[in-house]
């Protein structure tokens, strides 16, 4: 994967995202500080935007949201955004990130932006794993919030991925809001292709493992990775765009933050946060 995370962090840096010319720096800032993000560059494994999808309807997925820095995130809260550690640089008072809502065209002029205040990156994150950090905004973004997963019991079937990101390896990314299905892969099979670069316990694998050409891309670091709940109607967080091998190659499927993992230390740090 281009940009995701270890292997290739999905993000793109570059705060001004150029959308009149629909395309971002180069991963940069956000990957900056991560050896495995700058080891995706120099190998050609960085992959971070929606593959094989469609585009979004207006409303579709009101929770998402585009960082200035080239990430996606959800809303948590609708002054609290969840998205991937490796998009931020440590924790503290931070007033350099825009978050975009409201819109699945980035230059919809009735797209909200909004300026960060406070970021929070997971606790011990230190290049992989622990892939997760909220961003505290400096007001609310009127929208939806998406409900994070606090058990595994909805890490299975088909699962929904959306973003910005790049729609092929080494593409440009994108003005509107991209989404793709893509099903579960269970620990085992996803091991086989990464052996003891993925940590079973910390992450989970979707994408087709068997013919590749569906996944989340450059620019899709930090995007939910979600479902509807098992036995109700609600649409859950299953996990956090993170890394992988390439976009949408055979064998190589996405790998994401395991959300329930985290769920507890997500709501204490949010709570923190206020």
């Amino acid at each position: 994967m281009q940009i995701k995370g270890k292997l290739g962090r999905r993000a793109v840096a570059g705060a001004a995202v150029a959308l009149g010319a629909l395309s971002l720096m180069p991963v940069g800032t956000a990957l900056a500080a991560d050896g495995h993000g700058q080891k995706a560059r120099a190998t050609g494994g960085v992959h971070e935007r929606i593959v094989g999808g469609t585009r979004a309807k207006q409303g579709e997925y009101p929770w998402m949201v585009r960082l200035s820095m080239g990430c996606g995130g959800a809303l948590y809260k609708k002054d609290v955004v969840l998205t991937a550690a490796h998009c931020v640089d440590g924790s503290g008072k931070n007033t350099d990130i825009t978050a975009t809502g409201g819109a699945v065209d980035l230059k919809d002029p009735k797209a909200v932006k909004v300026k960060s205040t406070e970021v929070l990156q997971a606790p011990g994150y230190k290049g992989h794993g622990k892939d997760w950090a909220l961003i505290k905004l400096e007001k609310p973004i009127d929208q939806p919030t998406l409900k994070i997963a606090d058990s595994d019991a909805n890490n299975k079937g088909d699962l929904t991925v959306a973003g910005w990101g790049a729609d092929k390896e080494g593409g440009e990314q994108q003005q509107y809001l991209r989404k793709v299905t893509v099903p579960f892969i269970d620990d085992d099979t996803c091991k086989k292709a990464y052996g003891s670069q993925l940590t079973p316990s910390d992450e989970l694998c979707a994408g087709d493992i068997a013919k590749g050409g569906i996944d989340s891309c450059q620019g899709d670091s930090g995007g939910p990775l979600f479902r509807k709940e098992e036995g109700g109607g609600d649409w859950v967080q299953v996990g956090i765009v993170s890394w992988g091998d390439g976009c949408a190659r055979k064998g190589k499927p996405g790998v994401y933050t395991e959300v329930s993992h985290f769920a507890k230390d997500i709501k204490a740090g949010a709570d923190k946060l206020g």
